[in-house]
């Protein structure tokens, strides 16, 4: 029996909860703001879509607070409402927690408070720098933090694929479901990247959106001709992942099943795609059989649309290949128009959007599609949500490192 989506948490740049998410996205609203968690002077892009007024403090123990990254009190945030949404109860058995994993993607982790720890080294040496700076900074520690912090004992790891990272995250936790090795699984992705040292490597590889500095509720507009790169975003989009059969007898609300996942990789180059976008269809196509399921079934797609010029070309081509005379008829939209791209977190936030839309009857918006690329024709949800209630849905991922991932999502029959 697949796997159930029993429970969903989200701290996203729309704010506080799965309601903030869910209203921003029927509303079509961009998060994109001028970046305030720090100066980002005359960098060639000065937008980003944060996470506004988060407090760390409302989800840490005081002596934590500086010894953590952003992204630690986000995933906690996020997993507490996945874990309140999904039913699982506090004071569990020493036989329950062991039956309970947690496995996270994440691209860059505690990346805020690694540059903070080097910049304390450079300015006044190593007594300024934290006792905690290896082992707060460390990618994988993401995960510990919210074992510890739950009690969890089952498998505790992080999948940092770059884009994809979090995709395959929910990907190994099916598998473990499958295999029987955990009953559930906390899993998802987070990410808190909008930092000094990302946004300048991002401006120097010219990745970045540029030249809506003035206008940043329009900078990420993917699929259009004018298009100039990607938005960065962050945000925690965790879920409580469940064999089917474990949360039908505990009577927990399933919001859908997760069917099928499949990975691939071009082989091509560091950071560009293959032009022909072959491996990202066939990843797609091998998580449909996975998932018993054939293209003629997908209802939806959530894009990976980043808003450059590359991914937008390929993936709307790897689409085609994979939907052949339905392309133009199947639903596609991009949730980066909205929150941005939160890297590593981005695949789980595809899912929550993804759920969010099977759940609610409506099919989240690919905004700021103003000026159409005659390359990207595809039918993106332009603007405003629409109604619609997709029963069998494709989530796709692309990263750096030729890196493709997919996940299928179906409502859970009777």
């Amino acid at each position: 029996m697949p796997a159930a989506i029993t429970g969903l948490g989200v701290v996203s740049p729309f704010g506080l909860g799965v309601e903030a998410f869910r209203a921003g996205l029927r509303e079509g609203r961009s998060a994109t703001r001028r970046i305030t968690l720090f100066d980002p002077g005359d960098l060639p892009c000065r937008v980003a879509a944060e996470v506004p007024g988060f407090d760390a403090a409302a989800h840490l123990d005081p002596e934590d607070l500086p010894r953590v990254g952003r992204i630690v009190p986000m995933a906690i945030a996020a997993a507490r409402e996945a874990l309140r949404d999904a039913g699982i109860p506090d004071g569990l058995t020493s036989a329950e927690v062991r039956r309970i994993g947690v496995i996270i993607g994440s691209g860059a982790g505690a990346i805020d408070f690694a540059e903070r720890q080097y910049e304390a080294y450079y300015r006044d040496g190593i007594r300024r720098v934290n006792p905690f700076a290896i082992s707060s900074s460390v990618v994988g520690m993401v995960s510990s933090e919210l074992s510890i912090r739950f009690g969890f004992s089952g498998p505790s790891h992080v999948l940092s694929n770059g884009c994809t990272s979090s995709t395959d995250a929910i990907g190994y936790a099916l598998h473990a479901i499958d295999r029987g090795e955990q009953e559930i699984v906390l899993t998802g992705g987070a990410e808190a990247c909008i930092t000094v040292g990302m946004m300048e490597g991002f401006c120097r590889m010219r990745a970045a959106a540029l030249g809506w500095n003035d206008r940043p509720d329009k900078a990420s507009r993917p699929f259009t001709l004018d298009r100039s790169g990607f938005v960065l975003g962050e945000g925690a989009y965790l879920m409580v992942l469940e064999d089917g059969a474990h949360a039908r007898r505990r009577g927990a609300r399933i919001y859908a099943e997760v069917a099928g996942y499949a990975s691939t990789c071009d082989a091509h180059h560091r950071v560009h795609m293959s032009h022909d976008g072959a491996e990202s269809t066939r990843a797609m196509e091998v998580a449909l059989r996975s998932a018993g399921a054939s293209p003629g079934e997908v209802e939806y797609i959530n894009l990976h649309g980043t808003s450059t010029r590359q991914n937008d070309r390929v993936e709307t081509l790897a689409i085609k290949s994979l939907l052949g005379t339905r392309a133009q008829a199947v639903p596609a939209s991009a949730t980066k128009s909205m929150i941005g791209h939160a890297q590593g977190a981005c695949g789980a936030a595809g899912v929550a959007a993804t759920l969010l839309a099977m759940d609610g009857g409506f099919l989240p918006p690919t905004i700021n599609y103003e000026a159409p690329d005659p390359e990207c024709d595809l039918d993106y949800v332009p603007n405003r949500a629409r109604t619609g209630r997709p029963r069998l849905a494709l989530c796709n991922c692309i990263g750096f490192g030729s890196k493709n991932s997919a996940l299928v999502l179906r409502i859970a029959g009777p």
